[in-house]
């Protein structure tokens, strides 16, 4: 990971004035991004899956903190070649509602392209209506369906891609 991308840094505020510091997720962080995980996932990543992901090189996370230095949410991506393959986004349900997901996904979206890649993929349950109203708005589109995908409750999941393979959104 370059420098530039291991010091990322950026504050920002919500839409109710609570400032949010954003930076690439650390060791110290997956703890506190396990518990949160647990509280939003039926079938939750564990501690040891996010430690192996910041280990390998292809994966990027960022972290968002309120004042008082707790992990408010994060999201991750993969990298594949020009594709990036957003694994997780998550906020700890005390922080929904303030813009937190947005600035994180937004954020990564930034460092994926910086990064070199052109398209951007995610799977959301189909009943998660407030994140794919998020991802829509970000560039999102529907382009297939995962039948049964989810598990706890069974559930299928609507397949997003944002292309922006020679400058066009399609």
């Amino acid at each position: 990971m370059r420098e530039a991308e291991r010091t990322f840094r950026l504050e920002t505020e919500t839409e109710d004035s609570l400032t949010i510091l954003i930076r690439m997720m650390e060791e110290k962080d997956l703890h506190e991004a396990a518990v949160i995980e647990q509280e939003v996932f039926s079938l939750p990543w564990t501690e040891e899956m996010f430690r192996e992901s910041l280990e390998n090189e292809n994966y990027l996370f960022l972290a968002a903190f309120v004042p008082d230095g707790q992990l408010a949410g994060y999201s991750g991506l993969l990298r594949s070649y020009e594709v990036g393959d957003i694994t997780n986004v998550a906020v700890a349900p005390r922080f929904r509602r303030q813009g937190i997901g947005r600035m994180l996904l937004s954020s990564l979206l930034k460092m994926g392209e910086d990064r070199g890649m052109t398209d951007f993929s995610l799977d959301v349950r189909k009943s998660n209506v407030p994140a794919i109203s998020l991802y829509e708005s970000l560039g999102f589109s529907t382009e297939g369906v995962r039948r049964g995908y989810y598990a706890c409750p069974r559930e299928d999941a609507l397949i997003m891609w944002r292309h922006e393979s020679l400058g066009l959104m399609r």
